[in-house]
């Protein structure tokens, strides 16, 4: 057992496959040196046109605590893709402000921070050396992505570069800007096919989806590839396999720019410490499609499209359950249902904690909750409060597992996770994920593995997530409507309904000999106010009012707002006789400093009356309310006789 460096990794949208590769290389690494690993990502992308959605995501930047790790690693292009930049700049205002410890950014400028050069040199160059020296073409077109775009530029220079080694020059009509998406191949194919541009006998792409884009259009209109034209694509997406036309990519070498991040930060942290490099297997970087004519990787083919099929009665084995759960299986279990069929708060943590084995296989789930996540009416949208809860555990490694709320687990919000915190025997990764419902923050997900794990992040996860999000909003909704239904939304008193229903909670623990105390309330002159200062003068009335009862009722008393103006407050227990008096003087004293506070244009007074009977009496609820009442009339008659006087 040791206390170990912690590394942080700012990203978004975990299970994708560039991200993947980033945190395998960054896990090969962490492993080597017995480093813990924290992943903070959205569950989806910042460039979504839901707002307040992509708020809710975002949220999750703010909860790291950056004087708890050792060097911070940022996968700038991931989180930079927000449609104002303000993800990106809210990220770096922290770390500005903040953080005081080693900070690299992956092949992308952050600032002055320091910027881990990508290691696709060679990837890139062996992407020319394939088009000219496998498939001998010399008439070559570039894609690439956004004019003066860092990515776009480099990958250009080297395109160009090698293919002059090749003796290959390539015109400036040959070289194309694109915005390394879909349209960007489509828009060439359009002038390739209207003759704008001669077609030339290969394209390089520097992103899959470019050249996706220029393959389908041009199929569309019946260009043959690869016998027509050739086309190569960078980044080895799932998306390049399962077109008609499968592509031919190179994958990038992410995994080994993200490794040589931990590798800088290592030097800094323990500088006397031996490095240990990471060892790419380049000879499997190239997955070969349709696109170039080489033999497709069907292997690898059909692989994706396996992952990617939604197979409502696939034969499941046991191994599949702990290993290879996918999306078919998540949304066959209608857990989601499950969820929302629950009726309390404790059922609905049962039901997610009883769903986690769709999560196979990990070793610890934390559900991070803030403690007031039911009350609706006190959310946030920015930040975390300074204590949370953890109000669910589950483990599949023997350590703690909980549901129940009265077991929820308080802690310092600066911690984030004081698993991650204590001594450890093995190095793990930890993924934090944000719980929300569009922009209200209810808590995060922390989703723990062994850096050993080849698994990383996938669909199933990030579904199920959403599943919960879902399920924590409608068990707040539904307490929501229920407490509106027996409370008063101005005041938070009982309402009518409320008042029996909680009274009838209160009788069968009533001690012998109780007595049933009942005390009516009622707000004087609220007409006159409404009449001359306005309704909201009315109302500011009534609140401080209700203060005033609030106040005077006891722990286990019933407040109750029976009327526009008046209130009951109603006890089952053990009074004496000189209660009545007790009550009244102290009310009196509380509006009386209420008001000379208010420093109002009009009194701000309530006439009260009390009443105490014996809990045997028949009818003995109304009797009592009723003789407190009269006590009420009684009180307000005699001010304005002793006013008129």
């Amino acid at each position: 057992m040791q206390k170990r460096n912690k590394i942080c990794l700012i990203t978004s949208v975990p299970e994708t496959l560039h991200q993947r590769r980033v945190i395998q290389g960054i896990m090969t690494q962490c492993q080597k040196y017995g480093y813990h690993l924290a992943v903070f990502g959205t569950m989806s992308h910042l460039f979504s046109v839901r707002k307040a959605y992509t708020h809710g995501e975002a949220n999750i930047y703010d909860l790291i605590r950056f004087d708890q790790f050792d060097g911070v690693i940022v996968d700038t292009a991931a989180i930079a893709s927000d449609e104002n930049g303000k993800v990106i700049g809210r990220v770096l205002e922290r770390l500005r402000n903040e953080c005081k410890k080693p900070v690299i950014s992956l092949d992308v400028p952050l600032a002055d921070y320091p910027m881990m050069e990508n290691r696709n040199e060679s990837v890139l160059r062996e992407m020319c050396r394939h088009i000219t020296q496998v498939h001998g073409c010399r008439d070559i077109l570039l894609l690439t992505g956004q004019k003066d775009s860092y990515a776009a530029e480099v990958r250009l220079s080297v395109f160009l570069d090698e293919l002059q080694k090749e003796g290959i020059t390539v015109p400036d009509e040959r070289i194309v800007y694109g915005d390394f998406w879909y349209t960007s191949g489509e828009r060439l194919a359009q002038e390739l096919l209207s003759g704008e541009r001669p077609m030339p006998e290969a394209v390089i792409a520097a992103s899959d989806h470019m050249a996706l884009g220029l393959i389908e259009e041009l199929s569309k209109h019946g260009v043959k590839i690869p016998e027509e034209l050739i086309v190569l694509g960078f980044e080895a997406t799932s998306e390049a396999i399962t077109g008609d036309v499968s592509l031919s990519s190179y994958e990038p070498n992410d995994a080994n720019t993200a490794a040589d991040a931990v590798d800088a930060i290592r030097q800094q942290i323990e500088p006397d410490a031996p490095i240990l490099p990471y060892e790419p297997k380049l000879d499997t970087m190239f997955h070969a499609g349709m696109s170039c004519g080489c033999q497709p990787d069907l292997v690898r083919s059909g692989r994706a499209f396996k992952d990617a099929l939604y197979l409502m009665t696939r034969n499941y084995s046991a191994a599949d359950l702990l290993d290879h759960i996918d999306i078919g299986f998540l949304m066959e279990s209608y857990v989601s249902e499950q969820f929302t069929a629950a009726e309390t708060p404790e059922d609905c943590l049962r039901a997610i904690f009883d769903s986690t084995y769709l999560l196979c296989p990990f070793e610890n789930f934390f559900l991070c909750l803030k403690e007031d996540w039911l009350d609706t009416s006190r959310d946030i949208a920015d930040g975390y409060p300074t204590q949370m809860q953890i109000a669910l555990a589950a483990s599949s490694v023997g350590e703690t597992a909980f549901c129940r709320m009265k077991d929820a687990i308080r802690f310092d919000t600066a911690e984030m996770l004081p698993r991650m915190q204590a001594e450890s025997e093995t190095p793990s990764v930890f993924y934090f994920s944000p719980v929300h419902f569009n922009e209200k923050m209810l808590g995060y997900a922390v989703f723990q593995r062994s850096l050993t794990d080849p698994h990383p992040l996938n669909l199933v996860y990030r579904n199920w997530l959403r599943f919960v999000n879902n399920a924590l909003q409608m068990i707040r909704v539904q307490r929501r409507l229920l407490h509106l239904s027996v409370h008063d939304e101005m005041t938070g008193a009982y309402n009518r309904r409320g008042m029996y229903t909680a009274v009838e909670k209160l009788l069968p623990n009533a001690p012998e000999n109780a007595s049933i105390l009942a005390c009516v309330i009622d707000m004087d002159g609220l007409k006159y106010i409404n009449d001359t200062f306005g309704h909201d003068e009315g109302d500011f009335g009534i609140r401080t009012v209700a203060q005033a009862a609030q106040k005077l009722t006891g722990p286990e008393e019933i407040f109750v707002r029976a009327g526009g103006d008046e209130f009951y407050i109603l006890g089952i227990g053990i009074y004496d006789s000189a209660e009545i008096n007790r009550r009244i003087t102290a009310f009196e004293a509380d509006m009386a400093e209420r008001n000379r506070l208010a420093a109002k244009p009009y009194p701000l007074t309530a006439s009260i009356g009390c009443s105490l009977h014996s809990l045997s009496e028949q009818d003995s609820i109304h009797n009592v309310i009723r003789d407190a009442d009269v006590a009420m009339y009684r009180y307000k008659t005699n001010r304005k006789r002793n006013r008129t006087v």
